[in-house]
């Protein structure tokens, strides 16, 4: 039977070359021998089951604390729902996105553990963490190395915040120019 897991899509805003705004997604890698060596397709967003009768929101929140092991900091503006997405595997991902306040790195992981028999079919016990490392990616970059139907998720926030123009509080509220 396929789970239902939620996640949150950690951002920062960036400037770019050209003077406008970008922005960075934080991808956590997979733990454990099997992703060791991988790169694309073993990154994910922080994400885990839900508990029964926990609110999807409430889930992400914990689980990417629990994954990232680190206090979430409080978000400058409201999260922002990303829908749903469906694994190769069939689970259904949940997913929001969060703002990281500027000077909030949160690349210093320190995952919780699972166990896993490996090699797979030994009978062998290994703790694992669930997540080894953290990093920020630009938006190409993270469709390169994320689970491939977590890609839309990147390309949810692209288009919100695309929509959405940062209001540069300097010019009295106005939209800065090109």
């Amino acid at each position: 039977m396929a789970t239902t897991s939620a996640g949150l899509l950690l951002y920062r805003r960036t400037g770019t070359a050209d003077g406008g705004a970008g922005f960075e997604v934080l991808l956590a890698h997979m733990g454990g021998p099997f992703w060791a060596r991988k790169d694309a397709g073993a990154w994910t967003i922080p994400k885990g089951e839900l508990e029964d009768g926990e609110p999807p929101h409430g889930a992400a929140l914990r689980e990417a604390a629990e994954e990232l092991g680190v206090a979430l900091p409080e978000p400058p503006v409201p999260d922002v729902e990303l829908g749903a997405v469906r694994q190769r595997s069939g689970k259904r991902v949940l997913a929001w996105a969060r703002e990281a306040p500027p000077g909030v790195d949160l690349t210093d992981v320190r995952s919780n553990l699972v166990e896993i028999e490996w090699p797979p079919r030994s009978g062998r016990r290994l703790q694992v963490p669930e997540i080894d490392r953290a990093a920020w990616f630009a938006p190409d970059d993270a469709r390169r190395v994320i689970v491939s139907a977590q890609a839309e998720l990147v390309d949810r926030l692209a288009a919100h915040l695309a929509a959405r123009p940062v209001v540069d509080p300097a010019a009295d509220g106005r939209v800065p120019g090109p």
